[in-house]
This record gives structure tokens, C-alpha cells and sequence, in this order.
């Protein structure tokens, strides 16, 4: 390996978890881990799990069997995470935008059966080549949760303008970046099924690019406060109807 590709494959492995700290330390001081706890305990487990890997492919053991088996194990349980952030998602826009209440709870409930039904075809249907049980299956729970983080973002950006989702709260953010990532992780998770293994270099760079993107988008929108739009009716005055009545009686005196 150049010197060049490991000085940026471990800046984009470490550089962005060290990132992370500072949105749970965010996240915590402004009592967002309160609203978005599930979230909370991704970003937290992700470093957990990067310093895991870390040691084991900085001791003897390197990038052998037990570190693909850690890694399967690792994916496996941020899956689960992840699915439960989309959850609670969902569950903050509904309780933070009325506008989805009624037909529009229909809708977006609507959508999200949808998605289940093809992230469930995605995740059974594609093949692989590698004998390797665990392997095969997280990356196809992997890949039905990628479906269903991509069909997320989609759905917010499609309802955003007719339900009056602002773009710029907290949520939103949280959803753009897992709904980048997940694109991306969506396409190399095909690819390594087809390739039974892991190592392609370029794959590698890229995927860890994007979520040292998704990252940066976390933090700028969960480091700065978040703006609240509010939606004031202002009522007409009581007594339109008395100066009417007398504009009316001068106008008729002339």
C-alpha cells in the first residue's frame, strides 16, 4: 500500500468518529439527546465501534477473519440502530408538523409501507458469493435499511414543500445525512456480496468519504440552534365593523 492511501484511508476511518464526539457533546449540552435519543446512541455507538476495529487492525490479528467477523457483528447492531432512528423520525414529524395529521398521516404512513415491502424484496433478492452465513446476512438486513433510509430522505424532500416541512430543523438533518449515506452504502453493499470480500481501495475511499460528508452535514445542523418557524394568524380587530359603520355614515353626510 502507498503512503498516500494509508495516510487518507485512516484519516477518513478515525477522522470522522472524532467528529462525532463533538456532536454528542452538542447533542448533550443543548439536551438534543432528549428528542432524538436513538440517534444519540448511533453517533455513540459508531465511535465505540471504530475504536474496536481500530485496535484489532493495529494488533497482530490485522484485517484477518475476526476482524470481518467483528465488523459483520458491528454492522449488524447499527443496522438495528439505524432502523430505530428512522422510527423515531417519523415519530418526530408527526408530533412536530400538524400538517401530517389526518390524510396526510395516510400518506406518509402509506409511504413507509411501501418502502418495507421493497426493502424486504431488496434485502431476500439479491445473490451472493460468499459461503459466509453472517456475512450474507447483515449486509442484506443492511441493504433493506438502506432502502428504507434512502426512501426517507425522499419522502421528506417530496412531502417538505405541500406539508410545510421546514428544511432547516434539526431532524431534517439528521435525515439528509443518513439519506446520503445510505445511497452510497446501498451500491458498495451489492458490491461486496458480489465480491465475497472486502478490500477494493477505491470502493473503500469513496464510502468513507461520503460519510465523513454525512458527518459535517450532522454537525452543522445540530451544532447551531435550530430555527423555529412559527405560523402567526393575526385576527382582525374587533371594532373593523364600528369604524366601517362610521366611514360609511361620513361618506353619506357629505
Amino acid at each position: 500500500m502507498s503512503l498516500t492511501y494509508l495516510v487518507s484511508y485512516y484519516y477518513l476511518w478515525v477522522g470522522p468518529h472524532l467528529l462525532l464526539a463533538s456532536i454528542l457533546v452538542a447533542m448533550f449540552l443543548r439536551r438534543l439527546h432528549r428528542q432524538f435519543p436513538m440517534f444519540f446512541l448511533y453517533a455513540a455507538f459508531e465511535m465505540l465501534q471504530c475504536g474496536v476495529l481500530l485496535g484489532i487492525s493495529l494488533s497482530p490479528i490485522g484485517f484477518d477473519p475476526p476482524y470481518t467477523t467483528v465488523y459483520s457483528i458491528g454492522l449488524a447492531i447499527s443496522t438495528v440502530i439505524r432502523f430505530a432512528v428512522i422510527s423515531e423520525l417519523y415519530r418526530h414529524f408527526f408530533r412536530r408538523y400538524p400538517a401530517l395529521n389526518g390524510p396526510g398521516r395516510y400518506l406518509f404512513c402509506g409511504s413507509i409501507v411501501v418502502l418495507l415491502v421493497i426493502a424486504a424484496i431488496v434485502g431476500v433478492s439479491a445473490p451472493s458469493t460468499s459461503s459466509n452465513f453472517l456475512f450474507n446476512a447483515t449486509y442484506a438486513l443492511d441493504r433493506a435499511v438502506s432502502v428504507l433510509q434512502c426512501g426517507l430522505l425522499i419522502s421528506l424532500f417530496a412531502f417538505s414543500r405541500y406539508f410545510a416541512l421546514s428544511w432547516r430543523s434539526h431532524a431534517f438533518g439528521i435525515a439528509l445525512g443518513l439519506g446520503i449515506f445510505a445511497s452510497v452504502e446501498l451500491a458498495t453493499s451489492c458490491v461486496w456480496l458480489h465480491l465475497g470480500y472486502f478490500g477494493d481501495r477505491a470502493v473503500n475511499l469513496f464510502t468513507m468519504a461520503t460519510y465523513h460528508l454525512c458527518v459535517l452535514i450532522w454537525m452543522f445542523y445540530l451544532i447551531r440552534r435550530e430555527r423555529v418557524m412559527s405560523y402567526v394568524l393575526t385576527p382582525l380587530p374587533k371594532n373593523d365593523l364600528e369604524i366601517w359603520n362610521n366611514e360609511l355614515q361620513r361618506l353619506v353626510q357629505r
